[in-house]
């Protein structure tokens, strides 16, 4: 694997810590690796601007903060506006398709998924951050979706597991037909 930075933008009750949380304790904890989070959030939490950056490695992590991110993971507008023209070509770029318009300064093309409406679908859009998480295992190998189905279960709030999983697999059924089409 090597090292890898992720940068997950928003804005605050998008779950973006709880994201960064996830993919940290996937890589370290039931991936096997190692993993630093580091949270970013405006002093009006809901609603304001919002980053977790994770470093995960497979060897012990000497530097904790994100300086050139592999992958960018943008839920606002505000935070591809801020995010997306400083990525280095190459960097892996997922945007919720409902919340993020893209221009063409970007250096390459984005996955987009419709996240915040499949989750409005089933019932619940706070569970946008889970079918997005479902999506980045099956169009990345960063941290394996066992991994990460293990992680979501021991970190979304009892009693919403089985809602969360079906959440996780909607998002990876789409990304799987996405990278089919790649």
């Amino acid at each position: 694997m090597g090292r890898v930075e992720i940068r997950i933008a928003g804005f605050g009750g998008q779950g973006i810590v709880l994201t960064g949380q996830i993919i940290g304790q996937a890589a370290s904890i039931y991936d096997k690796g190692f993993a630093t989070l580091t949270q970013s959030y405006g002093p009006e939490s809901r609603g304001g601007a919002c980053t977790a950056e994770v470093v995960a490695s497979d060897k012990p992590i000497d530097y904790p903060y994100v300086q050139t991110p592999n992958m960018l993971i943008v839920l606002s507008q505000e935070a591809y506006a801020k995010y997306a023209q400083k990525t280095a070509k190459g960097t892996l770029l997922v945007i919720d398709s409902d919340l993020v318009k893209p221009d063409s300064s970007h250096n390459t093309a984005p996955l987009s998924i419709p996240a915040t409406r499949m989750a409005r679908e089933m019932g619940r859009p706070v569970v946008a951050n889970i079918i997005m998480l479902g999506f980045l295992a099956a169009v990345s190998d960063l941290v394996s979706a066992e991994a990460l189905r293990k992680s979501i279960l021991a970190s979304v709030p009892k009693g919403t597991e089985e809602f969360n999983m079906k959440a996780f697999e909607l998002g990876y059924d789409y990304g799987r037909k996405h990278r089919n089409r790649s």
